[in-house]
């Protein structure tokens, strides 16, 4: 062992630039959330409270004092109003745990740790994903004591709720429907891989009943919710809000910022004034400089951040047009390293620009990601993108004949005759992804 001295560089970030990658990454919603927080930990910052008006140039001159005036009773008026105004406006879904905890209620207070542990521990499509052993023993109960527990909430809705499997989720939802001891029940109990497979003749076979009577009990399995927590899903979605708003106005796609509901800020006067009257005062006066630096770091932050991802939504428009006109057969292929280049940035501030961040079209939302596609060679050199290939499969298979369905090989074929060259395993990954099933199950 010895002891050396030498020099070497290190790059560390700066708490800023670590506040500026933190903003930037950051979705629209939990962008909010920063700046409320930012606004309550730094005093000399505060809202700022712009009046827009939508009065007409006709109307201009014309306009009453009483029209453009403020109405100061639907200003906040400190940080506590403005939180209550922030939390009543938020739309008022439950999820799908809160749901599971207001139904039981008024079930005994020692079964509410369990409850809570049950509820938390569903996944987004309502399972739960975790045994009764490891709840038990992270409360340190008997395993009955959690399983009586489970079979209540079992019991509650939405129908199939808290299973451990589907083949538990589909019983479930038959015993609402007071089918526990029926046919359905018995073919989900013991035949659910060959029902998986549309191999109802082999389970007519099986439970030596006319294939009519099996197909009628198919029926009703196939009407039921595998998934049972889609529709918390669906009302998260919902709420998602988009940072980018994309208008056509006169054959042309316009982008704009969507600022609704981000407060701007601004570094009170207030403060200001304290500093040039309190410049005698060494330990205020350097107290203040430092906030009010801080203050101006994070409002510029947000504004960089706001001009960045307007950069790339305006480069996304300009190389996908062809989608805003025609859809999804028009989205050409585009890289990060690509947009990165013509804005002169790094490809991973394009990562973090279009991370978890929306955009609100004529076509619907969109996340920013999507439309970053990888390209597949056609016979001419050019490329096409990979969610161009994805939606002409689909529809390939929507339109193919049931009875007679192709296979990935027929498919490969099909997109030969259209000029585009793509590999089998290629395909069957696509159709997994779009949970379409293979030919021998799709067949009717």
């Amino acid at each position: 062992m010895q002891l050396s001295a030498g020099l070497s560089q290190q790059q560390f970030l700066s708490s800023q630039m670590q506040q500026g990658l933190e903003l930037l990454q950051a979705p629209a919603m939990e962008l909010r959330g920063l700046i409320a927080a930012e606004l309550v930990a730094n005093p000399v910052l505060e809202e700022e409270f712009v009046l827009e008006s939508t009065i007409s140039e006709k109307n201009e001159t014309a306009a009453s004092d009483e029209e453009l005036s403020w109405n100061e009773s639907e200003i906040p008026r400190n940080q506590e109003e403005r939180k209550q105004q922030f939390l009543e406006s938020r739309p008022s879904s439950r999820t799908l745990a809160e749901t599971i905890e207001a139904q039981t209620a008024a079930f005994l207070l020692e079964d509410q740790p369990i409850i809570q542990m049950i509820a938390g521990n569903l996944d987004e499509w309502g399972y739960l994903r975790v045994s009764c052993a490891e709840i038990a023993a992270s409360l340190s109960l008997s395993e009955n004591q959690v399983e009586e527990v489970l079979e209540k909430i079992q019991q509650l809705d939405p129908p199939g709720v808290a299973a451990r499997d589907l083949k538990e989720c589909l019983l479930i939802q038959l015993r609402h429907q007071g089918r526990e001891n029926g046919l359905a029940s018995r073919i989900v109990s013991h035949y659910l891989p060959q029902l998986a497979r549309h191999h109802y003749e082999e389970i007519a076979k099986n439970l030596r009943l006319p294939l009519s009577e099996v197909l009628k009990e198919v029926a009703i399995i196939t009407a039921l919710e595998p998934h049972p927590g889609r529709p918390y899903i669906k009302s998260e979605e919902q709420s998602v809000i988009p940072d980018l708003i994309v208008m056509e106005e006169g054959g042309l796609f316009l982008v704009r910022f969507n600022e609704e509901g981000q407060p701007r800020m601004k570094i009170s006067d207030y403060y200001k004034e304290m500093l040039a009257s309190h410049s005698e005062n060494k330990e205020l006066r350097d107290y203040l400089q430092d906030k009010i630096r801080l203050g101006k770091s994070f409002i510029h932050h947000v504004e960089q951040r706001q001009s960045t991802i307007m950069a790339v939504g305006l480069e996304i428009v300009r190389r996908q047009e062809d989608f805003f006109k025609y859809g999804t057969y028009g989205l050409h292929p585009m890289t990060m390293v690509q947009v990165a280049e013509t804005l002169g940035v790094h490809m991973t501030t394009i990562s973090r620009a279009v991370a978890g961040k929306t955009m609100d079209t004529p076509r619907g939302l969109y996340s920013l990601k999507y439309f970053f596609t990888a390209g597949i060679e056609q016979e001419n050199g050019t490329h096409v993108s990979n969610e161009m290939v994805k939606s002409s499969l689909k529809k390939m298979i929507q339109e193919e004949q049931k009875q007679k369905p192709w296979s990935d090989q027929k498919i490969v074929a099909r997109f030969q005759e259209q000029g585009i060259h793509i590999a089998r395993r290629t395909i069957a990954h696509y159709r997994e992804q779009l949970g379409i099933l293979p030919a021998h199950l799709r067949k009717k």
